[in-house]
């Protein structure tokens, strides 16, 4: 930060060495101060000066060294040694001390085992606390109101000059490439202006923005002074920490610098967010000026504010632009998901999809083709493109504003797309698929305080200044466009994930409906083979009442009793495969029979077709079980030939008392008929009893009779497979 009228060397000079190594000049421990001040260096456990710095023999205390600390200021220090911490809030300020023709205001620190105290002279006029806090309230209010941050910028340029009294203050920012540029500036008019001019990164080395953001406000009052340097015999003192020391000398690379650019005195106040280096706050004199500990403290309070307002202007900035990203990345999503991820969408919304992130072409390719708008690169480079991105992977999106750098083949299209924004489309069923907005190339002419890229030459052996030239040079950028900024870059990561979610939505509802038909067809079908199988029982039903009316006839029209009690005999057995089919054809439920029912009425049924006294002699007993169809009739079979056999072999064909009885063990049945009468203790080797025995196999169950004294107990155990 210069003028560009007066560039004059000093007589310091520095090595090429020296300049070489500027970025990593040990500038925290310097071994001197500026020498306006003093520094005394005490050993924190013994209060013992062991060290110092400055004319303190004839501006302090004859004798100073390896005496106690208090006794060297006259101020006692035990009770308030403990407020003194590490780092730069940890300073204790003490105001009035004595010197031998002149009064000091001390600040005492901690650098590692040493107490190290500055001590300055006090300054003749200081503004009291109310008009110190009046001047700020002012200046707070003035940042308050300004519209932009290009207003604000140029108030704090404005309250900066008022407060310290310096002939020009800039504003000076730092930008994303490590780069300074002057944003706002307040200045005496005979000084030439730098406003809208960049600074190299190496104006400000690393270390020394490091230092900034440590120590918020620093003051060169001459920068034509001598060092003074550090008087110690302990050999520690060449490291000792000077990090947080107002007065700690600065590089003689920086005075010459300073020299070079015309000045005579020089502040810097950082402007800090959030432990970030935002900018500085330059303050430029033609004349050496100091600056007092009160304007310094006004000086680092307002810069807090102004980084407060600035942050708050920038994040206001943000959310508008975010509020209209999701605005436009709204309507874009909703329409895919109503209409599909095609390319034939997508060339209808290109023209918004590159409205949206300001770029001057857009290009999707899609699974089923692709879509633009704008200007794009012929089609030869697309595959080069996407694979470039697919390199860069899928976690976030490629970004360029300088894509030739990165991507040779770009060099041919450097017009139309010197910047690239650009993101795979993974889950879309594509995947080559990728959406890329590109923007044009946008020359720029960039105003430099002295060329940036001039080398020094040197013969071996020479003497090397810093830069002295700082006079106004222009060059022209090309090959660069406008950068993508983060909102950028999120709205295209957030478009990306709102592209996949559609994706798998249409996706999800295309299954949903193939599924819906699917189960549109079997639920006809279910109707269909319903309305069969109820057609089938019921033509099987009128079959089987017919073959019985036919029996009941021959069996009337016979003679022969035997021949009739076989008919009889067949029509009680067609009536248990009668009723199942009833059941079936009367219930909802075809696949299965509530068993103990079924019985039930196959009771009442057989009861009717024996003679009415037998309904009195049955006793049933029947536990519900669910039973296959097919299954419930075999037992109903079975249960019909035990109460035929126990009415012909127990009773001789007479009444008697027939007990029934259906009991579930686990996944087992137990069906027991049991009779009173005098018939055999096992059943015969007739129809009947082979009839039974071959259904119970059937069914894979167990056959056994017992004795029921007096009588016949027949129990089968029969495994209930009802939804097998």
């Amino acid at each position: 930060m210069a003028s560009k009228a007066r560039l004059t060397p000093g007589p310091s000079v520095i090595t090429a060495a020296d300049l070489a190594s500027c970025d990593r000049e040990p500038i925290h421990v310097p071994g001197a101060i500026q020498p306006h001040g003093l520094l005394l260096v005490a050993d924190a456990a013994s209060l013992m000066v062991v060290a110092g710095a400055g004319e303190l023999e004839a501006r302090l205390r004859q004798e100073w060294l390896g005496h106690p600390l208090s006794e060297v200021l006259g101020h006692d220090l035990a009770m308030v040694l403990d407020e003194v911490q590490p780092g730069p809030g940890g300073v204790l300020r003490l105001a009035g001390l004595h010197g031998t023709t002149e009064t000091f205001d001390a600040a005492l620190h901690r650098s590692g085992p040493f107490i190290l105290v500055e001590l300055e002279p006090a300054s003749a006029e200081t503004m009291s606390a109310t008009e110190t806090l009046l001047a700020l309230d002012r200046a707070a209010t003035a940042f308050e109101r300004a519209s932009g941050l290009t207003t604000l910028c140029d108030h704090a340029a404005v309250t900066f000059r008022q407060v310290t009294g310096f002939d020009r203050v800039m504003i000076y920012r730092f930008l994303d490439d490590g780069t300074g540029a002057v944003i706002a500036e307040a200045r005496d008019p005979a000084l030439p202006s730098f406003l809208n001019h960049r600074f190299p990164a190496s104006d400000v080395p690393q270390q020394a923005r490091r230092l900034y953001i440590r120590n918020r406000v620093r003051v060169i009052p001459d920068v034509h002074y001598t060092p003074a340097p550090l008087r110690s015999a302990s050999p520690a003192m060449a490291e000792l920490d000077m990090s947080d020391l107002t007065l700690r000398s600065v590089s003689p690379i920086h005075l010459q610098y300073m020299r070079n650019m015309g000045l005579d005195a020089s502040a810097s106040i950082s402007i800090v967010q959030d432990g970030v280096l935002w900018g500085l706050i330059a303050c430029h004199n033609r004349t050496p000026r100091g600056m007092s500990y009160e304007a310094r403290a006004a000086c680092r309070a307002l810069a807090g504010g102004l980084a407060r307002q600035i942050r708050a202007r920038e994040e206001a900035e943000t959310y508008r632009e975010r509020l209209r990203l999701r605005s436009a990345e709204d309507a874009v999503l909703a329409r895919l998901g109503r209409q599909g991820v095609t390319a034939e969408v997508m060339q209808d919304l290109s023209g918004d999809l590159m409205q949206m992130l300001g770029a001057s072409g857009f290009l999707a390719l899609m699974a089923d083709g692709h879509a633009t708008a704008g200007h794009v690169p012929d089609r030869q480079y697309w595959p080069g493109l996407a694979e470039r991105v697919r390199q860069h992977g899928a976690q976030a999106p490629f970004r360029s504003h300088e894509l030739a750098r990165q991507h040779g083949p770009a060099q041919h299209f450097t017009a139309i797309g010197s910047g690239l924004l650009a993101t795979p489309l993974p889950g879309t069923g594509a995947p080559d698929g990728m959406l890329l907005w590109f923007r044009a190339e946008k020359v720029e002419l960039v105003n430099w305080a002295g060329n940036p890229h001039k080398g020094v030459g040197l013969v071996p052996g020479a003497v090397l200044t810093p830069r002295a030239s700082f006079e106004d040079w222009h060059e022209t950028v090309r090959g660069r466009s406008e950068p993508w900024s983060l909102e950028d870059v999120a709205a295209a990561a957030r478009l990306r994930d709102g592209i996949a979610d559609a994706y798998r939505q249409r996706e999800l509802v295309r299954l949903n409906q193939e599924l819906d038909a699917a189960l549109r067809e079997r639920d006809h079908l279910l109707l269909q083979k319903d309305y069969l199988m109820r057609e089938v029982n019921h033509r099987v039903q009128n079959s089987l009442q017919l073959v019985s009316s036919y029996m009941a006839l021959q069996a009337n029209e016979n003679d022969d009793a035997r021949l009739t009690a076989y008919l009889s005999e067949a029509r009680r057995r067609l009536a248990a495969v009668s009723l199942v089919h009833r059941r079936l054809y009367r219930d909802e439920q075809m696949e299965t029979v509530d068993l103990g029912r079924y019985l039930e009425e196959l009771c009442h049924d057989l009861a009717q077709s024996m003679g009415d006294g037998w309904a009195r002699q049955m006793q049933v007993d029947l536990a519900p079980v669910l039973m296959s169809a097919d299954r419930s009739i075999h037992v109903g079979l079975i249960l019909t030939e035990l109460v035929i056999n126990a009415s012909k072999y127990a009773y001789d064909g007479t009444e008697g008392p027939i007990s029934i009885a259906v009991e579930q063990h686990g996944s087992r049945i137990r069906l027991v008929v049991a009779d009173k009468g005098t018939g055999a203790v096992k059943p015969g080797k007739g129809f009947g009893s082979s009839m039974i025995e071959m259904l119970t196999s059937g069914l894979d169950g167990e056959l056994e009779f017992a004795s029921n004294h007096p009588g016949l107990r027949a129990i089968v155990m029969i495994p209930i497979d009802a939804l097998a």
